[in-house]
């Protein structure tokens, strides 16, 4: 099992995305190639959940684990954060050696 964990902050914004979107049973985190450093997360809807996926509930929500992105991701907090005028979910993963200067991606 995984070691990923949601803040309450984060599970509010996902439920009221979810509601907003009037379908969903949650939101899938994974990792994408892209990027100057190499890798990115990616957050989707998810209306059926895929078989292997791994499945993460905490503060009401459910967070599907892409299985072959938990390498990467594994011990991550997902937060949701407001900096100034800009709003987004923030990453905060134990394995991240580095990112990028725009902080779109990650090396581990």
């Amino acid at each position: 099992m995984s070691n990923i964990t949601i803040t309450e902050r984060a599970a509010n914004h996902i439920s009221r995305y979810l509601e907003k979107r009037g379908k969903g049973i949650g939101l899938r985190l994974g990792i994408k190639t892209t990027g100057c450093s190499g890798l990115a997360y990616k957050m989707e809807y998810v209306d059926e959940p895929r078989v292997e996926d791994l499945l993460i509930e905490q503060h009401g929500v459910k967070l599907f684990i892409d299985p072959d992105s938990l390498q990467y991701i594994d011990g991550t907090q997902v937060d949701f954060v407001r900096e100034g005028l800009n709003e987004g979910f923030k990453f905060v993963n134990p394995n991240e050696k580095a990112s990028c200067g725009c902080g779109e991606s990650f090396t581990v």
